[in-house]
């Protein structure tokens, strides 16, 4: 990839990468419009390197069978580093997803980016 293909997405998990070393993403897939996020479904993976890529996070993704509009991540480690065991990625995972269920805004407490790789953010939608 040259640099001019790069993503925000792949700028900041090289730069977050370098900064704590490998750790577990947790993951939620997002439909966006005018006025509404839902979320769609979740997943965790482990990230041992900064080699990976937003084409490859997509082509990951893909398999969820979801139209999506928007990733949200949420890096988690050990107490003392690396990554997280699965057990606990997935219990980690059903509190997220719980939260998010219950106040949108969670998604704004990760790492949120659309389809494009750019990053996002969440605005509170005033009522007229």
């Amino acid at each position: 990839m040259s640099i001019s293909e790069r993503t925000e997405f792949d700028d900041w998990l090289v730069g977050f990468y370098k900064r704590i070393g490998q750790f577990t993403m947790l993951a939620v897939l997002t439909k966006i419009d005018e006025r509404n996020v839902v979320p769609l479904c979740s997943t965790y993976f482990h990230v041992v390197g900064d080699e990976v890529d937003w084409d490859e996070i997509t082509l990951m993704f893909a398999g969820s069978g979801h139209a999506w509009d928007g990733a949200a991540f949420f890096p988690t480690q050990r107490e003392r580093g690396g990554p997280i065991d699965n057990p606990t990625a997935r219990l980690r995972l059903r509190e997220l997803e719980s939260k998010v269920t219950q106040d949108r805004m969670t998604l704004n407490e990760g790492y949120f980016f659309d389809a494009l790789g750019r990053k996002i953010k969440l605005e509170p939608i005033s009522e007229p």
